[in-house]
């Protein structure tokens, strides 16, 4: 653990709390998401046909899955603001644009609502193609392959989100937060933003990003809620 050269601002002490509790809130939610991946049946890999009718048998599920993915999404918004906040008197500059890039990666995620499991898109789909006859499907089963083709490209979103996690990061060296965090977000940021401009050929890199982002917003939940009782009430 570094030093800390300066402390956060006690001005923002109600914001510091509302972040690590959107912090925590955020891992918790991902923390289930995580455990639904490895204790359900997987999204087809491919096949328009074969991902609609296994979304149509699995809808509840799916779609509890896709509400987890992306809910925390707000709560992330709520985490970099209170970050910028906490670390603006250490570098205006890095806490300014890390925040900013931060939250604009998040919101405009709700812009584009996918997820490494495809996306809310594909449970109307999926409910149009079993309620159509057989001659309609084929609009259906396109539909939903170019869905799946497209949410396999590499995220300009995903990029702008890690680069946050990454910029905000490289501000927390200079204090306020241990050495410790400010490594484990440079390191969850420069392998997230690879993992997302390569998303195609990551593998298991791209996994290891996922874990490491689930782990970040709980240290970094505890941290932000930690401030609060180093400020003055």
């Amino acid at each position: 653990m570094g030093p800390k050269v300066a402390d956060a601002d006690p001005s923002w002490r109600g914001l510091y709390r509302v972040g690590g509790v959107c912090g925590l809130l955020a891992f918790a939610i991902y923390l289930v998401a995580v455990v639904l991946v490895f204790t359900t049946p997987p999204l087809p890999l491919n096949g328009g046909a074969d991902v609609l009718e296994y979304v149509a048998a699995n809808r509840t599920t799916y779609m509890v899955k896709q509400v987890l993915w992306l809910a925390p999404s707000f709560l992330a918004m709520l985490v970099f603001l209170a970050l910028y906040a906490a670390l603006k008197d250490l570098d205006r500059s890095l806490a300014a644009i890390g925040g900013v890039v931060g939250v604009a990666g998040w919101a405009l995620s709700f812009a584009w609502p996918t997820t490494d499991d495809g996306g809310p898109a594909l449970v109307y789909l999926s409910d149009q193609y079993v309620a159509a006859g057989e001659a309609q499907r084929a609009a259906f089963v396109a539909a939903a392959e170019a869905f799946i083709a497209l949410n396999n490209l590499p995220s300009a979103l995903g990029v702008l989100q890690t680069l946050g996690v990454l910029i905000i990061s490289i501000a927390m060296l200079k204090g306020i937060f241990p050495r410790a965090v400010a490594y484990l977000g440079m390191l969850t940021g420069t392998l997230g933003t690879v993992s997302e401009a390569l998303r195609p050929v990551m593998g298991i890199g791209y996994a290891l990003y996922g874990v490491l982002i689930v782990i970040w917003f709980g240290v970094i939940g505890w941290g932000l809620y930690r401030l609060v009782f180093r400020q003055p009430a």
